[in-house]
């Protein structure tokens, strides 16, 4: 027999002698002696207290444990404004620059006009306004029995020139001299000026029409033509039309009419005169002796 069953005999004889409660209470004292508990409460005991002790080392190790420290409030994202950088006035000036209308818009919106007499006379004055005094801007007003009648936007070419020439033909056979014509008729560019020469067939008959434009021909080339024979009618651009006065291929003085394309408009519906280049040209022209000739009522103005 092993210890332990020995010692579980022993006990139970022990507890057979002790009086009346003595049971329930483990660690019961006599008078006498002390009454030890049994192997097996000593094992039950001993188990229950290793139950309690890992209960209590638990909860000492959770209690004695670091408690982690709270984390901060997360900060809530707060609401970003751009500040707009301060306009310089480089910015302002570009700023202005892209806002500005373009002609094209303007005419794009408004409907056609006829041109008249008064237009080209306001041009004139803005024109020479900034290096002219006010006596010399007075003598530039041209009189209103120069300017013939405005194309009202109803007439062709050939019909507008029947109707201010109507002894054209008279005219040009009385016509023989050489570096001159009775007409010009200035336009913005060559490929318009051709398209004019086209459409004036009715009204030229058997004329001697010349273009008057640098495409393709040079200067010394067209004086030499103008020098050769009669010409009725020039057709060409205010530039290269005042080359050839400024080189003596052409005179002015046996000029009769001089038509402006006035109201012909390009692919961007500008002008003859709505162009700086030509427009500038065209003022040169006029002081080259026409402003002189048209006071002297021997040269009419027309606006097609």
């Amino acid at each position: 027999m092993s210890c332990v069953e020995m010692a579980d005999d022993l006990g139970d004889e022990w507890w057979e002698h002790q009086p009346a409660g003595a049971a329930s209470s483990p660690g019961y004292v006599s008078s006498s002696y002390t009454v030890l508990p049994t192997w097996t409460e000593v094992k039950k005991a001993n188990i229950a207290s290793d139950g309690e002790g890992r209960g209590d080392t638990e909860m000492m190790q959770q209690e004695t444990a670091p408690v982690p420290a709270l984390s901060k409030k997360t900060k809530q994202p707060k609401e970003c404004f751009l500040i707009k950088p301060k306009e310089t006035s480089e910015d302002a000036t570009k700023t202005r620059k892209r806002r500005k209308k373009k002609i094209t818009d303007v005419l794009a919106k408004s409907e056609p006009k006829p041109g008249t007499p008064e237009d080209l006379q306001k041009l004139m004055k803005d024109y020479f306004s900034s290096n002219r005094s006010v006596i010399e801007l007075e003598e530039l007003n041209l009189p209103d029995s120069c300017f013939l009648k405005a194309n009202d936007l109803t007439h062709s070419l050939s019909s507008y020139l029947k109707e201010i020439c109507p002894k054209w033909v008279k005219l040009r056979k009385n016509h023989s001299e050489k570096k001159s014509v009775l007409m010009l008729i200035i336009c913005g560019s060559a490929v318009r000026a051709l398209e004019l020469i086209r459409s004036m067939t009715a009204f030229r008959g058997d004329s001697k029409v010349m273009k008057l434009f640098a495409k393709h021909i040079k200067v010394q080339e067209q004086v030499k033509l103008l020098e050769k024979r009669v010409v009725h009618l020039g057709v060409g651009t205010p530039g290269r039309i005042k080359e050839l006065i400024k080189q003596g291929g052409l005179n002015l003085n046996p000029l009769k009419f001089l038509v402006f394309d006035w109201n012909w408009r390009d692919q961007k519906l500008r002008r003859m005169m709505d162009i700086p280049e030509i427009r500038k040209e065209v003022f040169e022209l006029l002081e080259m002796g026409v402003f002189s000739l048209c006071k002297s009522e021997s040269l009419k103005l027309g606006l097609f």
